[in-house]
């Protein structure tokens, strides 16, 4: 179902389906993922949703907001989340999507970097959200008692078309701030609403679940702006509950939902029951990341196609590509064939083409003169990295891939030092960063190993200062250290002590060899298991 409609921002889209199909679902939450906040589940029509942000956007611009401002939002995945998000939309106010499992060292990062004029939370996270703002920026807890916005903290800094600062992890430790306009959610909405095949959208009874986090841009840009454009209803749930999962896509009657690439493990090692085959309701699911051991065992059992699609936080809608057609090669890494529109290359480490079937890092843009449409503005505060990432013309994407003669992209590895554990991107710097703050390290290399729940895992290589033992204690303590200074699914889970650490020769760290010596060392057990210690605490 492709969209017609020919409103220019997300707000303007929002009040057009609003208007059109007022009495539709508009965002639809299970009881089991309303958390703290309810004990039944939660349903909003597109009108109820519409009378929300008018009473919100009221209260803002009472209080002074205005275009170019930027509120972060620290409301996890609720459904106040949704209707801020779109009061603010409509005002020209950015927002910046707050991970509350971050540690009060890595908000204060972002809070202070983003030039925020306001932080607004929910009651759970109040503490651990204030202690990260610095005293000039005032933080608005939600409350029944629905208290007036304070006055902003800064003057507006964002551009007039600017809809959302999303922060990613990069390869220099510290987190990027990704800038998205309102071309950018609409593009992504229009072009996922139009795929078809196996990813058809027919309308009023569309209701897509997701599981995903709001602070990444499948949640707050792909699942949200497909119902939105076509009127369809998102079923937004708090996190993956594999043992939850199946009733809430019943109840929630989902005819679709997102996935990451550690569900379908999951999910396939529940005991299988007679009411497994969902195929007359559920149409497809959409992802990225399936183990290639899964992915055909998934749809034997569940009938439901996992399909397989590729894109990043930068290239949003301008280098999407999607297994939404046949041949999808389950079970080998494909996630489809360039769509029109697409230019793309396949290089080497000296920039030169590959031959298909030969592994080469993906570098994309737009054909014609609109090369940059639909991916995002830029990185904030950061020109240097817009130059790096965009040389020579081409977006470099850091993910090495190959093509075969079909046309079908398969994808190899990353060639950017990232660890990609329950569907985050982890930069191994930063965390290497946070371990060389400890007296007792003297070097560190971080790489990401495979794991059969998480998909991968942060592993960590230490050079141990004169006198310190390669012990469990040495282990345990360091870790602790991690937990003061990273998100908890940011520290190492396993931590392998060495004398000295490969390098080339130019003396930097070796990291091929260095992932296959961890590889080694789990094999071996010639490490000490930390992952029992990570655990959410927010």
């Amino acid at each position: 179902m492709t969209p017609n409609f020919d409103g220019r921002t997300v707000s303007q889209w929002f009040r057009h389906t609003a208007t059109t199909y007022a009495d539709r679902d508009f965002l639809h939450v299970p009881t089991e993922a309303c958390g703290e906040y309810s004990d039944s589940a939660l349903t909003l029509t597109y009108g109820e949703a519409a009378d929300r942000v008018a009473r919100v956007v009221a209260r803002f611009q009472k209080a002074g907001y205005r275009a170019g401002h930027r509120m972060a939002l620290a409301l996890d995945n609720r459904p106040e989340f949704f209707i801020h998000f779109l009061a603010l939309a409509q005002l020209g106010v950015s927002i910046v999507p707050l991970n509350a499992a971050m540690s009060p060292a890595e908000l204060s990062y972002v809070i202070d970097h983003a030039d925020i004029a306001l932080a607004i939370t929910h009651a759970g996270h109040a503490p651990h959200i204030r202690a990260a703002l610095p005293e000039s920026v005032s933080l608005h807890v939600l409350v029944a008692s629905g208290l007036e916005y304070a006055a902003p903290a800064a003057p507006p800094s964002a551009a007039a078309d600017e809809v959302a600062l999303l922060y990613t992890s990069g390869t220099t430790g510290l987190p990027k701030g990704c800038i998205l306009n309102n071309e950018y959610f609409l593009d992504i909405g229009r072009l996922y609403a139009g795929l078809g095949g196996h990813c058809r959208f027919d309308g009023p009874g569309d209701r897509l679940a997701t599981p995903l986090p709001v602070t990444h841009m499948n949640a707050l840009a792909v699942s949200f702006m497909v119902m939105l454009m076509t009127g369809g209803c998102l079923v937004q749930l708090d996190r993956f509950h594999p043992s939850t999962w199946w009733q809430s896509i019943r109840t929630s009657r989902a005819t679709a939902f997102h996935y990451l690439g550690v569900m379908p493990a999951m999910l396939l090692n529940a005991p299988a029951t007679d009411r497994d085959d969902l195929s007359g309701s559920v149409r497809f699911a959409f992802g990225a990341g399936v183990d290639p051991r899964h992915h055909a065992a998934f749809e034997a059992r569940f009938k439901v196609p996992l399909i397989e699609a590729w894109a990043m936080t930068e290239t949003g809608a301008g280098a999407w590509i999607t297994a939404n057609l046949d041949p999808r090669h389950p079970g080998q890494r494909c996630f489809g064939r360039a769509p029109i529109g697409l230019a793309y290359r396949i290089v080497d480490d000296e920039g030169a083409d590959v031959a298909p079937g030969t592994a080469g890092e993906l570098l994309v843009r737009r054909e014609g003169a609109q090369a940059r449409r639909g991916f995002f503005s830029g990185y904030y505060k950061d020109p240097a990295a817009n130059e790096l990432a965009w040389r020579d013309g081409w977006f470099h994407t850091g993910d090495l891939v190959r093509t075969e003669i079909d046309g079908s992209f398969f994808f190899v590895d990353r060639s950017r030092n990232i660890v990609r554990r329950s569907g985050e991107n982890i930069a191994a710097v930063e965390v290497e960063s946070a371990l060389l703050t400890h007296p007792d390290v003297t070097a560190t290399a971080v790489c990401p190993v495979t794991d059969d729940i998480r998909g991968e895992e942060v592993f960590a290589f230490v050079v141990p200062r004169t006198g310190v033992s390669a012990t469990a204690d040495t282990a345990l303590r360091l870790q602790a250290h991690c937990q003061q200074i990273l998100a908890y699914y940011k520290v190492p889970g396993y931590i392998g002590f060495r004398e000295k650490l490969p390098q080339t020769a130019s003396q930097k760290l070796a990291r091929a060899r260095i992932k296959a010596l961890a590889t080694a060392a789990i094999e071996s057990a010639d490490l000490f298991d930390l992952r029992h210690l990570k655990k959410r605490h927010v």
